[in-house]
């Protein structure tokens, strides 16, 4: 688990760590000794001479004070230590999340380290503040004390050293148990956790179907899983638990017996047996408490072999030798991209011409929004290039791909804080005068002026404290002011309602004028202002031209545009 902790953290906190590792384990061996003088003060107070005892009742009461500074200096030390690595933790997981791809971050992901990042990092580095100075007693002290015993009497040491195998194969046993039952309780947690989340969003969906008073069967059966694999999670823990109280008892008894009998043959003297039972009966605590602490240990290792897992995973490559792209047009040549076990695009080749529109139709599922993501470097492609300006997107740094780069999504969203902080997310260094007329541009000046507080307005979390179309305008006034020299829109007008549709259309025509631009058009009538149109399906190009070209060819795309184009029967307006 050290091991791991270090990997995790990084080698710069090795020695602080080894460090604080020492003290504590002097001072767990220190407690040992402490309970060894015990020896000489209970022969004493036993002998002909009790006053005898006073020499050692002194050197006891020093070593009971050197223990408390060392105890003290070690948990501090702890404390400290594992404050100064959650801090470092919470940079280094920042520093590398923010270099992996945009495609790594699924849903599930981003409730994983959203977890992580909270709970699992204070899980994981308490460790070195709360259990690892108590679990390092519990395995010194002990051994300590077993220890005095053999030099005290060999034969009563021996018997006291035979627990220790039988409590490591125990310790090691349950933890080998648990390790399947505690994965699958962290995906039950997660899980169940999910449902009560849809739960909750669901309640207009299942208040309008007046199923308000039925129970929903989802989450019943996520709950119903979290409580099958917690009783499996008890029951896994009751051997270890109960075969650990077993050994160290029965070991108690063997020393009581044996002792008892040494003293009866005048072997050895009642103050030595007093004094090896009382090393026993505290040899018991730290024991019994393994149990507790290992099951603590074995959660922040969960919690550190999921942050391992994620620090492992590889960003994407940066050029040794970037090359800046002088032009601005765009090919994809013979581009495949697989995603999983599914091929997403295959031996796709398109280009665009610098300050010319495409767009990339075709039905749900073809891979459209893939080709913008692959564009935008989201992930990299399994054959084939894309270019900009000729340069393969991998060889160009991904700071400089981006800043030529403004994309515009379906889905927008927008970071607590004001309307003004949001826009000026484009380019936080532009002056009022920009900010404002990247605003009217967008069509974003008439929903500041009806929002009380206007530019400082707060947008809630996520922009849900703004429309659909609200979100849109800002996010495209962030585009303009980010002024890139390329476009990629991913249909950002197909969920709004009439009026916020011609805003944002507005908006968006500003957006494209003199830029190389990549659509994805969902609604059909989008393609008219392209000056060509490509027509994705299960991942291939199928047909591409001008829209004019390709409706007078007939075929496919002139059967998938009557059919985007044709009102459903009922529609007014």
């Amino acid at each position: 688990m050290i091991r791991t902790l270090l990997r995790v953290l990084g080698h710069e906190y090795a020695t602080p760590m080894r460090r604080t590792l020492a003290m504590m384990t002097a001072t767990a061996a220190v407690e040992g000794v402490l309970y060894a003088l015990l020896v000489p003060i209970l022969r004493a107070l036993f002998g002909r001479t009790p006053a005898d005892a006073w020499p050692w009742l002194i050197a006891f009461a020093a070593a009971v004070a050197v223990y408390a500074v060392l105890r003290y200096i070690s948990d501090l030390s702890g404390m400290r230590v594992g404050t100064t690595m959650l801090r470092g933790m919470y940079h280094r997981l920042g520093d590398h999340l923010a270099r992996l791809p945009i495609g790594w971050y699924t849903d599930r992901r981003v409730g994983d380290v959203s977890v992580m990042a909270s709970r699992g990092l204070l899980a994981a580095l308490g460790v070195m503040a709360h259990l690892l100075a108590p679990f390092i007693s519990a395995l010194v002290t002990p051994l300590t004390i077993v220890a005095v015993m053999l030099v005290l009497d060999w034969r009563l040491g021996l018997a006291s050293l035979v627990a220790v195998p039988i409590v490591v194969v125990t310790q090691v046993r349950t933890a080998r148990s648990m390790a399947t039952v505690d994965a699958q309780r962290h995906d039950r947690d997660h899980e169940a956790a999910a449902r009560v989340i849809e739960y909750l969003q669901a309640q207009p969906v299942l208040r309008a179907g007046g199923r308000t008073r039925e129970r929903f069967g989802l989450l019943d059966d996520s709950l119903q899983h979290v409580e099958r694999t917690s009783r499996r999670q008890t029951l896994s823990m009751l051997p270890g638990a109960v075969g650990l109280t077993l050994t160290v008892q029965a070991i108690f008894t063997v020393l009581l017996a044996l002792g008892t009998y040494l003293a009866l043959g005048g072997n050895i003297g009642a103050a030595e047996v007093l004094t090896i039972l009382v090393l026993a009966a505290r040899c018991a605590d730290p024991l019994l408490s393994l149990s507790d602490i290992g099951a603590k240990l074995r959660g922040a290792r969960s919690e550190l072999d999921r942050l391992d897992t994620v620090l492992r995973t590889e960003p994407l490559p940066e050029p040794d030798e970037p090359i800046r792209p002088e032009r601005h047009d765009v090919e994809f040549d013979a581009v495949t991209f697989r995603y999983g076990d599914r091929t997403v695009a295959e031996n796709v080749s398109l280009s665009v011409p610098e300050g010319q529109r495409i767009a990339v139709v075709g039905p749900s599922g073809a891979g459209k929004s893939t080709l913008l993501q692959l564009l935008a470097r989201f992930h990299d492609v399994d054959a084939g290039a894309v270019r900009v300006g000729g340069v393969d997107v991998r060889a160009i740094d991904t700071e400089v791909l981006m800043a030529r780069i403004a994309i515009v999504f379906q889905d927008v969203y927008l970071f607590h804080g004001t309307i003004e902080e949001n826009v000026r997310l484009g380019r936080p260094d532009a002056s009022d005068a920009e900010v404002r007329a990247a605003a009217t541009a967008a069509r974003l000046d008439e929903v500041i002026e009806r929002l009380p507080g206007g530019w400082a307005a707060d947008v809630g979390e996520g922009g849900a404290l703004l429309s659909g179309g609200e979100r849109q305008r800002v996010s495209i006034a962030r585009a303009l002011l980010k002024d890139a020299p390329m476009v990629l829109l991913d249909e950002v007008t197909s969920a709004l309602d009439p009026l916020n549709e011609a805003a944002v259309h507005e908006g968006i025509e500003r957006l494209m004028a003199g830029r190389t631009v990549v659509m994805v058009a969902h609604r059909m009538r989008t393609v008219r202002r392209a000056d060509r149109v490509a027509l994705l399906d299960r991942g291939r190009i199928i047909a591409e031209g001008s829209h004019d070209e390709l409706l007078s060819r007939g075929g496919t795309y002139a059967d998938f545009w009557n059919v985007s184009t044709t009102p459903v029967a009922g529609d007014v307006g």
